[in-house]
């Protein structure tokens, strides 16, 4: 299987490289709420939680820097015991931006530790939670959620309880081999839903998992690819995109899902230099780290070759 991150991290010789894949799940209402209207919570100025989404608001532009990262999430947190307060719309704006803020949380350790399982597990229990705002999803959890996720309308939700999700089976193989196509389903709704959101992160997600996937657990190599390559067509300066096609594609893996051997190094070397001359622009979180990933990747792209 596939490690941590869809964000993964793949293990390369002594290095953890953590290929970070956004991604948001959905909150999928009855009502059909516009993205934009996701994005923002709705909320009187006048309101106590007013002021912290303001302050979590200006802390989420730095949060690459961790001490901004936990002060998001700090913020975000205590509005919770007000949640049933807020409308359902901004309900899910703060369950969303807790489970994505969780899985981001991970990038500032060594990876695939104790303490990223626990962070992955409460950003992934944050997206369930927004996920079952919506009552024909809550209905059909437990009774298939394959067919459950099919009513989810936010991207942010399934993004990012997918990815939590997905970083977990890293912690246990088993689960991983029993729930990859719940997680592919989550992917492969929110391209339905929002195909281009957070820079097209559910195609890089979804093609890394194709392609690090057996074929016997719904893995297909040519998918993957696609995917991969088109999250790229949605956002060239989403650097992210270039980083995890360098890796999933650039590389081979076995079918344990660690890396093998070289599939392409020109494809390495092009998209890895791509992003490190690349400005930091409109991510400024996913950029900065996409440019750490690429020099880990390149320093030890010549341990896999002759």
């Amino acid at each position: 299987m596939y490690s941590r991150r869809v964000w993964l991290r793949v293990p390369l010789q002594g290095h953890t490289v953590s290929i970070v894949i956004r991604a948001l799940l959905v909150l999928g209402l009855t009502l059909m709420i516009s993205a934009a209207a996701l994005r923002l919570p709705v909320i009187a100025d006048d309101a106590f939680p007013a002021a912290l989404f303001a302050r979590a608001d200006a802390a989420f532009t730095e949060r690459f820097l961790k001490k901004r990262m936990e002060e998001v999430i700090s913020c975000y947190e205590a509005v919770l015991p007000h949640l049933d307060l807020l409308p359902i719309q901004s309900q899910a704006f703060v369950l969303n931006r807790l489970s994505q803020s969780y899985y981001e949380l991970t990038t500032f350790s060594e990876g695939n530790t104790l303490e990223d399982r626990d962070l992955f597990e409460k950003g992934k229990a944050y997206g369930f939670q927004s996920l079952k705002l919506n009552p024909d999803f809550a209905e059909w959890e437990e009774k298939d959620l394959k067919e459950a996720i099919g009513f989810v309308i936010d991207p942010a939700a399934l993004l990012w309880t997918a990815n939590n999700w997905g970083a977990l089976f890293s912690y246990n193989p088993w689960e991983g081999m029993v729930n990859v196509g719940k997680v592919k389903a989550m992917y492969e709704r929110c391209i339905e839903v929002e195909e281009g959101y957070w820079g097209g992160s559910s195609h890089n997600a979804l093609g890394a998992l194709l392609v690090t996937t057996p074929d016997f657990l719904g893995g297909d190599l040519e998918q993957g690819r696609k995917h991969l390559e088109r999250a790229i067509e949605l956002d060239e300066s989403y650097l992210e995109n270039h980083v995890v096609y360098a890796q999933y594609w650039g590389f081979a893996y076995d079918l344990f899902g660690n890396i093998d051997g070289v599939r392409d190094r020109e494809l390495i070397e092009r998209e890895l230099n791509f992003v490190l001359a690349a400005p930091i622009g409109d991510w400024p979180f996913w950029n900065r780290e996409a440019k750490k990933e690429a020099e880990i990747l390149l320093a030890t792209i010549q341990e896999f070759l002759p």
